[in-house]
């Protein structure tokens, strides 16, 4: 969106700090996610059980670049942005790659995560039209790669468009937003995407707990993915790096 402050809040929060949000300004929908613990009565024993109870709720927030006459903590100082060198940048993207030990394999004309033979297929770099497109791309697939059953042991579908696996592929999807989002990468909609939308939908419409267990389950690859910290590792290290790739 192009802010320059990290705060936002709710116009009623900006109104409890003596400020006001610009005429016209537009805000943002932040989603609070939560749970909390509550005792019931079993059914069959009588006994009382606890029960995790998750849920969401939504607000509408600006960012305080919207809002006028907010105390000067919350604005940005007016210091010049140094923009991260690319080179550093895709280092890190590198390293985060590198310190994941999966068996990544390179050719064809197709992405994809095989559960039955543990490995991610992924076309050559250079078939991709920038490397942020094939690093997003390897997120999604990576994030598949982490619901094997030796690892967080998801539930993969059986076909295209069964119910798992459409869950699964809104798991891959949000877990790759908060890879991207991470490593600055632009989370990518890729082509073959809209396909699910269909199946997303009919999963939501069902099940309007899908998206917290869905968010949940990436939010858990994600931790997975980055408990590896990044470090070089044997099976991945005579990869090029994707700098080198693009240079080929």
């Amino acid at each position: 969106m192009g802010y320059r402050s990290r705060f936002w809040m709710t116009y009623r929060q900006a109104e409890a700090l003596g400020a006001n949000v610009r005429r016209g300004e537009t805000g943002a929908i932040s989603v609070y996610y939560s749970s909390f613990k509550k005792l019931e009565e079993h059914p069959e024993t009588g006994k009382e059980v606890e029960r995790n109870i998750r849920f969401l709720r939504h607000y509408i927030v600006f960012n305080a670049d919207q809002i006028d006459a907010l105390p000067a903590y919350f604005y940005a100082p007016d210091e010049p942005q140094m923009p991260v060198a690319p080179s550093l940048r895709q280092a890190a993207i590198d390293a985060f790659f590198a310190g994941i030990p999966a068996d990544v394999r390179h050719g064809g004309n197709q992405a994809y995560f095989t559960p039955t033979f543990d490995y991610i297929q992924m076309p050559n770099r250079t078939s991709f039209r920038s490397m942020d497109l094939y690093a997003s791309t390897r997120c999604h697939e990576t994030v598949h790669w982490s619901g094997h059953a030796d690892r967080l042991a998801r539930t993969f579908g059986k076909r295209f468009g069964d119910k798992a696996y459409a869950f699964e592929e809104l798991v891959a999807e949000i877990g790759a937003g908060l890879c991207c989002a991470d490593l600055d990468l632009p989370n990518i909609l890729h082509d073959s995407h809209a396909s699910y939308v269909g199946h997303w939908l009919g999963i939501l419409r069902g099940d309007k707990t899908a998206i917290i267990h869905a968010a949940a389950k990436a939010e858990q690859a994600f931790a997975y993915l980055k408990s590896f910290g990044g470090a070089a590792d044997d099976s991945v290290r005579d990869e090029p790096t994707a700098a080198a790739a693009l240079a080929a």
